[in-house]
């Protein structure tokens, strides 16, 4: 068990979502950053999507209730172990009584906190994420509050080293297949999607200004603020069905890229699908920051997402040796 000692609004249970639901109009949910929920996991043996916790205001504090191992990912958020620091993108061994702290990030927006076992809470169509719109999954369809205990499976915790071990973030291990940030503006990467031509002309100003995170944005979508692009004369469309990545274009002309709680129809021309594998890295951008996106290909995605495969199946690799290195000299 865990205790949450200190929390704020947003924080929930999520695990890589809700799938196959959406036809009856239930959103998948799951983390905004599945890549750091998914390397949290392997670092401690535990299915890919086993359900963690996805933190996203802060300072948050919990209490560990019985001995484990945990793994603190996504944002560096200055984690503390009984007031010692932890550095980013680690795991490790925790005792009965201890006190983990996360303190606001100075970037990225969201930290994952993944538990050995992975957290117990009831599945609802096939997932322990959180739907805060639906009001059910995760902790009772509800963000964390102070107080609140939760389950962690039951699971061996295998041998870590004292003070524990980490990966090397994505944004380094990836750098090569990821475009950097330049003047705090993060390129997005994007493909022209089913409406994209009836913006004629107008359509070029998507990819060539800078775009900025609203205040209007959420796990549902994110709102841009920027020069409205405008269709070249009206159209009436009927709803159809949208998925995480998808940027739909209101009648005001500025775009809304659908997340994780992305809706499950929706009337909005389609303007650009972002890539899948760039969805992590939105998924780290804080309300205020700037985006550009970056025209891409089928081509493009399939490297990225074959650079990703490739990272996670060595951080699989890699943890198993580790703590089997480590069980033979402990034996000697």
């Amino acid at each position: 068990m865990i205790e949450v000692l200190q929390t704020g609004p947003l924080n929930t249970v999520q695990d890589l979502g809700r799938f196959g639901y959406r036809n009856i109009g239930v959103t998948s949910s799951g983390a905004m950053d599945r890549l750091a929920l998914i390397v949290g996991n392997l670092l401690l043996g535990n299915e890919d999507g086993a359900a963690a916790l996805e933190i996203q205001t802060f300072p948050f504090r919990l209490q560990f209730e019985k001995d484990t191992a945990v793994a603190v990912t996504g944002a560096d958020c200055g984690a503390r172990l009984d007031g010692q620091p932890l550095p980013p993108w680690w795991a490790m061994s925790v005792s009965k009584g201890q006190v983990l702290e996360l303190r606001t990030p100075i970037r990225s927006a969201r930290a994952y906190l993944c538990f050995a076992g992975g957290i117990d809470v009831e599945p609802v169509m096939g997932s322990r994420s959180t739907s805060l719109r639906g009001g059910f999954g995760g902790l009772e369809g509800r963000f964390l509050a102070t107080g609140d205990h939760l389950s962690i499976s039951d699971m061996a915790v295998g041998t870590l080293p004292e003070g524990g071990f980490g990966a090397v973030p994505p944004e380094t291990a990836l750098a090569g297949h990821f475009l950097a940030s330049e003047d705090g503006v993060l390129p997005v990467r994007a493909i022209p999607a089913g409406e994209y031509a009836l913006f004629g002309e107008e359509a070029e100003r998507f990819w060539t200004q800078t775009w900025k995170i609203s205040s209007q944005s959420d796990r549902t979508g994110y709102r841009l603020s920027g020069d409205p692009i405008m269709l070249m004369s009206p159209v009436e469309m009927r709803s159809h069905g949208v998925v995480p990545g998808v940027v739909q274009m209101p009648p005001a002309g500025e775009p809304i890229i659908q997340m994780s709680d992305a809706n499950t129809a929706g009337g909005y021309p389609k303007i650009a699908g972002v890539l899948e594998v760039d969805l992590w890295r939105l998924g780290q951008a804080r309300i205020g920051s700037r985006i550009r996106f970056i025209r891409s290909d089928v081509a493009e995605a399939r490297a990225a997402e074959r650079a990703v495969q490739d990272y996670l199946e060595d951080i699989r690799r890699t943890v198993p040796m580790l703590t089997r290195a480590l069980a033979t000299m402990s034996r000697r």
